[in-house]
């Protein structure tokens, strides 16, 4: 089956971001929840918790011995223990954080982060990606990385 599609391009007026790239997939986040963004009312977190600021929580995530400092956004059926979750975060749908801390960055949808003990900030991390630390020595990087990708280790 040969289906033709029609293109079309068009001029656009004033200014863009690329968000194919890292830096303004990021900046475009920061725009959206400036912008978008108000304080959610009814916030079900348990009491050692603490949220500041302009924080969205979706249905069925649960926020334990956590802090959100807004701007954040949080999905659907995410579950976030331990966790310090900075301005400027963005988190997809049945992500899983425990002992986690991340801020100016976008977590993408299925995406597991447990037992990083160094915030993860500016980034992106990709569906269902998982991010981990080794569970016994010898202590290794251990890497599966996608095309275009781009690492920095400190």
């Amino acid at each position: 089956m040969n289906q033709e599609k029609q293109v079309e391009a068009c001029n656009l007026e004033g200014w863009w971001l690329d968000t194919g790239k890292k830096d303004d997939l990021l900046s475009a986040n920061q725009i959206i929840l400036d912008s978008r963004i108000v304080a959610s009312t009814e916030l079900k977190v348990d009491p050692k918790s603490q949220i500041i600021g302009r924080v969205q929580i979706g249905e069925g995530t649960e926020v334990i011995n956590s802090t959100v400092r807004g701007p954040v956004v949080i999905g659907e059926n995410c579950r976030i223990e331990n966790c310090f979750i900075g301005p400027y975060s963005s988190i997809a749908d049945r992500v899983t954080m425990i002992d986690a801390d991340i801020e100016h960055s976008v977590i993408l949808q299925g995406a597991k982060i447990v037992g990083i003990h160094q915030r993860i900030v500016d980034s992106v991390i990709g569906q269902r990606a998982q991010l981990t630390n080794a569970p016994a020595r010898p202590k290794a990087l251990r890497f599966l990385i996608g095309d275009d990708s781009q690492i920095e280790l400190a």
